[in-house]
């Protein structure tokens, strides 16, 4: 069956079902969600006179679960427009319209027979061939699908997003024993390719994958706190980025998540795992009992392990609860010494060091890290059978940059067992086995692929579903270049690849000498290439600063013009090099970042891109061509029409308050992307569907392209207009005096100077101008105060 997915029915709005909604909607799937009639009117209804036949009555518990999901911080959809492929309904009224779509997801409260009889309904109403799912984390598959047709059960299973789902990228997909293999197969690629996911296939057990590993390791860790008297802060800081899990932490991410929520499934847990070896570390520990029943759950009841006041002057302060007295203290920064060790350790690295420390920090991280590999050990073949589905599992789920095998590997198979050894611990006998047949390890790197140890089969085997992926780090035999600053691989087909390897990705005189190379060398022997890296922080933070701040500062004026002289040079190339140039966004795309993908001849974007022009935010404007590039921009559309120069001053307003795209779809209303530009939502597909694109530009006989000298600029008449907006901003104190001198300065730089009436210039003409601009600004006070500022770790200044 070639099945296609156009229509979906979410059924549930809560915090999941309008989330889930949202992000299908995403997509540009048309979306029904419905959830139930209220009982009664409430009292503002009945002031107005309705009834529970009125339809803002009867659809009112769903409207106002999507309008707090579309209220929501970070937010849930990629652009507010997209809001409009969602319609609300309720399940008396509407629940009949699920034959009309193609998928109906079932997110509504965790009570078996409640499920059953609405899938009871469903299964009368839907037509037949339509897929069923459950977002259900705690009610086993098979149950729910008990006593529905035939038809019902085949198209039957288990999908588990993660909360939120347009940010975690796990999909668990369970099937029952009566699932049909091709529907499984088609929500696996689905998944991946449709809705951007890391697909993991689970086995029907409590709590499938993730939350059954990740649960495990919080409560641990909560146990190991309570034995080493361990304080919020401290657990908070070893629990977070020098580990490669998100910065929140343990006992933080607790708060956002809810803790009735972890005492839900931990209990659950406990009731359900009677074979389980390390069944107790389920038990809730005293701490959390405490905290439950002083209804002290987290964000959602004002506090939890920690707690937000107003203190003096009405400023906000954070509390750290103490564990040992319960009472909240204001939180403490935390320090430990090895972490000046690890610092400058890639994070693969840090391990070694990391379990060897003799101090809490080493005892804490023996007790909870090489625990947490004998567990999973024993998971095997109970939850998966492959060991790559729980590390895929854990690290979409929970983001972790790296699994738990993956972690053991970076510490050593033989290390990691001697260590264990040392703790007591003992691992399942399938790792001796393992060992004792000469594998030391449980992943290895095979033609540009990463393959996982397969324990039945005791060989390697290709990660299913990676066949198309191009991940860098598994390129190292295919580098043809690099300084210490940047990469470039053969990406295969005739296409290269350059990877920025810099703090943050920042434009240094490394990376710019590798955007030349990488040019220099697809020109001579290849056919394109791309732009791009694997790094989860950033694509590219932008220009290195304190280079700039240094010349600045020394009042080197012309080594600050030549370094941006040479910055332009470079984008210039990337636009007009014989070859076409892919670049491949992600994450964050700031100033360099997005002036190199304004330059390219195709971008191909994750979803997640956050891109803008921001040096605003430093006292300064765009120029390495990006304040010419958005001139050129608007010139193109007022050929297309647009008499009111309403896109000049919409291009002049997101770099004059150093706006950032909320999404990649966001950045083609900010015309930083344009027609032929792609989104792609799976960030591990990336790479490979850049190198795609370059290819074929190349197969369409890519020309080299001349620069452009028929740039319409506005002169005078666009100066005057902004100057105009610019003096009232300043007297209505809405900007300072700085702001307004570096917001005339983009005026000028963007209208094209002080011309006496609108006319076509040069490219060359326009980065001359911005270079000058660029210039004058990098010699005032103000603007070096606030590249201090940022340097320094604080806020960006506005002074």
């Amino acid at each position: 069956m070639n099945r296609s997915i156009k229509k979906v029915a979410v059924l549930g709005s809560g915090i999941m079902g309008s989330r889930i909604a949202c992000h299908f909607a995403n997509i540009g799937c048309e979306v029904l969600l419905l959830d139930i009639v209220p009982r009664e009117p409430n009292d503002a209804e009945k002031a107005k006179g309705l009834t529970l036949e009125s339809p803002a009555v009867r659809n009112r518990i769903v409207n106002e679960a999507f309008q707090n999901t579309l209220k929501a911080n970070p937010a849930a959809l990629y652009s507010t427009a997209f809001a409009n492929r969602v319609k609300l309904g309720n399940f008396d009224d509407n629940l009949a319209e699920i034959k009309n779509y193609d998928w109906v997801i079932e997110v509504i409260v965790e009570n078996l027979a409640i499920k059953k009889s609405l899938f009871e309904k469903v299964d009368a109403l839907r037509k037949p061939g339509t897929l069923i799912t459950s977002n259900t984390s705690g009610i086993p598959i098979h149950l729910m699908a008990e006593g529905r047709s035939e038809d019902f059960q085949k198209h039957f299973c288990g999908t588990h997003f993660f909360n939120p789902p347009r940010y975690l990228k796990l999909l668990e997909v369970i099937p029952t024993p009566q699932t049909d293999s091709t529907v499984v197969d088609f929500l696996m690629h689905y998944g991946d390719r449709f809705l951007g996911k890391t697909t993991v296939l689970c086995k029907d057990t409590p709590a499938f994958i993730a939350n059954r590993v990740g649960v495990y390791s919080m409560m641990k860790t909560m146990q190991v706190v309570a034995e080493m008297g361990l304080t919020v802060e401290e657990v908070d800081k070893l629990t977070s980025v020098v580990v490669g899990r998100p910065k929140s932490g343990t006992f933080r991410l607790s708060d956002l998540v809810g803790l009735d929520t972890t005492i839900n499934v931990s209990n659950n847990l406990y009731a359900a795992l009677t074979h389980d070896e390390s069944r107790d570390a389920f038990v809730l520990p005293e701490m959390i009992k405490k905290l439950q029943e002083n209804k002290w759950l987290g964000d959602k009841t004002g506090q939890g392990f920690y707690k937000k006041i107003k203190g003096a002057g009405g400023k906000s302060e954070i509390l750290a609860l103490n564990l040992q007295t319960f009472e909240y203290e204001p939180s403490q920064k935390v320090k430990f010494d090895v972490f000046e060790k690890t610092k400058s350790l890639a994070l693969k690295d840090r391990f070694a060091v990391l379990l060897a420390d003799k101090g809490k920090a080493g005892e804490f991280y023996r007790k909870t890290i090489l625990d947490g590999f004998r567990y999973v050990t024993y998971r095997i073949p109970e939850i998966a059978d492959e060991l790559y589905r729980i590390d895929a599992a854990i690290c979409a789920g929970f983001g972790w940059e790296m699994g738990i095998f993956e972690t053991w590997d970076a510490l050593g198979l033989q290390k990691g067992l001697e260590l264990m050894k040392a703790e007591g611990m003992e691992p399942a006998s399938w790792v001796h086995e393992m060992i004792e047949s000469g594998v030391n390890s449980f992943y290895k790197k095979e033609g540009g692929k990463r393959l996982y140890y397969d324990i039945p089969s005791k060989s390697y085997k290709l990660i299913p579903g990676t066949e198309s992926f191009i991940i860098l780090e598994n390129l190292s035999d295919g580098i043809v270049w690099k300084n210490g600053e940047s990469h470039i691989y053969d990406l295969g087909d005739g296409i290269l690849g350059l990877e920025f390897r810099s703090k943050m990705n920042t434009f240094g005189a490394g990376v710019i000498e590798g955007v030349h190379k990488a040019i220099s060398l697809a020109e001579k022997d290849f056919r394109g290439l791309v732009i791009g890296n694997d790094s989860t922080e950033a694509f590219s933070a932008g220009a290195n600063l304190a280079m700039l701040f240094m010349y600045a500062v020394e009042q080197e004026f012309d080594e600050v013009n030549l370094m941006i002289a040479q910055f332009q040079q470079t984008m210039m190339r990337v636009r007009y090099s014989s070859i076409p140039v892919v670049v491949a966004p992600h994450t964050l795309a700031l100033g360099g970042g997005c002036e190199i993908t304004l330059h390219a001849d195709r971008v191909v974007a994750a979803a997640e891109t956050y891109i803008g022009l921001v040096e605003v935010g430093v006292g300064l404007i765009p120029a390495g061509g990006g304040t010419k590039e958005m001139a050129l921009r608007c010139s193109d559309l007022y050929k297309a029409g647009d008499p009111e120069l309403n896109i000049l001053q919409s291009a002049f307003m997101n770099i004059a308050t150093a706006k950032v795209s909320t999404s990649g779809y966001e950045a083609f209303d900010m015309n930083y992307f344009r027609r032929g530009d792609e989104v792609v939502l799976n960030r591990s597909r990336l790479i490979a569907d850049a190198k795609q694109a370059a290819i074929e530009l190349a197969d369409a006989g890519y020309t080299q392209p001349k620069q452009r000298n028929d740039i319409r600029v506005q002169g005078k008449a666009g100066i005057a207009l902004f100057k105009a907006g610019i003096t009232s901003m300043l007297m209505g104190k809405y900007i300072s005096e700085h702001d307004a001198k570096i917001a005339n300065k983009l005026a000028y730089a963007i209208c094209g100077g002080d011309l006496s009436y609108p006319q076509n210039v040069t490219e060359q003409y326009l980065l001359d101008l911005e270079r000058e601009a660029f210039l004058s600004l990098s010699g005032e006070r103000k603007t070096l105060e606030r590249i201090q500022s940022l340097l320094n770790g604080g806020k960006p200044l506005r002074n």
